[in-house]
């Protein structure tokens, strides 16, 4: 096994560990929220979401990747590539959506009681259920071309137009079709990616507010504002977060793809694609864990 493969397993490995052991973690604070009575926020029911999607991140790209890794190959047979594609492409793209969910209504949530969006305070709480079904309903419908397009290692050799999915490989369609869904889901990531950016830029100038005149409220109001200005800080770290690992991403794609470097180009894709999702339940914990403990004291 060559050294770089090694390096490349290893490091897949503990990604995956630390990513299922965090949103494990994660999504056991919730839950035991749940089953106390510990008086949960509106949005926790976005971030149970964000943590399920995340584990299904790990486990169908950083399991087969890393066996990739050590070198195993043909160990995936028709059905399963095709269910490991799909449910890869559904939960990255409900990654990026709930996460996007998350970060505007937070914003709504700290939203000063005189501005534009103080009206939809009180109706938020009743947006965010039909908001998670739609975010997982458009991320189903969009990628059950996957179903159709990918398959096994064993088919390569009776397909005379491909696509090396390292593990497995896929069908190449028609140039207006491939075009149409890049299209279609490059918009929808610059859309959530814009609502992002926005909502955290709103979330940050309303932190700076609150700073300068928290001194002079009273003590009781600024102690009331604390849980959720660190919910509110926790969120703008995590979509910060988001921002950066998918836009260096894309920089280091575009990089090896001119360098003609494609596997490579893979290992790196996956990676930084996998490094949110496994580092996200670390953003959001601590914040749940000081809830917890102090509404259990």
């Amino acid at each position: 096994m060559a050294s770089r493969d090694l390096t490349m397993g290893i490091f897949f490995l503990s990604q995956t560990v630390l990513g299922m052991l965090g949103n494990s973690a994660l999504l056991c604070c919730l839950i035991i929220a749940d089953f106390t009575g510990i008086r949960t926020k509106p949005v926790d029911r976005i971030v149970k979401h964000l943590t399920w999607a995340n584990i299904m991140v790990v486990i169908c790209k950083g399991i087969p990747q890393t066996m990739t890794a050590f070198g195993h190959t043909y160990f995936l047979d028709e059905t399963t590539c095709k269910l490991i594609f799909y449910l890869h492409r559904v939960s990255r793209g409900f990654s990026l959506g709930s996460t996007c969910l998350l970060s505007v209504f937070q914003a709504i949530t700290i939203s000063p009681s005189n501005s534009k969006s103080a009206q939809l305070k009180a109706r938020a709480p009743q947006i965010i259920g039909p908001s998670l079904v739609l975010c997982w309903s458009l991320c189903l419908l969009l990628n059950i071309f996957l179903i159709m397009t990918v398959t096994d290692m064993t088919d390569k050799g009776n397909l005379t137009e491909f696509i090396h999915l390292v593990y497995c490989v896929g069908v190449k369609g028609s140039k207006h079709f491939r075009a149409g869904y890049v299209i279609i889901l490059a918009s929808t990531d610059v859309m959530c990616l814009g609502l992002m950016m926005w909502t955290s830029g709103s979330m940050m100038f309303f932190l700076l507010k609150h700073k300068q005149r928290v001194q002079y409220i009273h003590r009781s109001l600024a102690n009331k504002s604390f849980h959720e200005i660190k919910a509110t800080q926790s969120i703008v770290t995590l979509v910060s977060s988001f921002v950066f690992f998918n836009g260096t991403s894309v920089i280091l794609a575009l990089y090896f793809s001119l360098h003609f470097q494609l596997t490579l180009l893979a290992n790196v894709s996956v990676a930084m694609n996998a490094c949110f999702p496994a580092l996200c339940p670390f953003l959001l914990t601590r914040n749940y864990i000081r809830v917890f403990k102090l509404s259990s004291s």
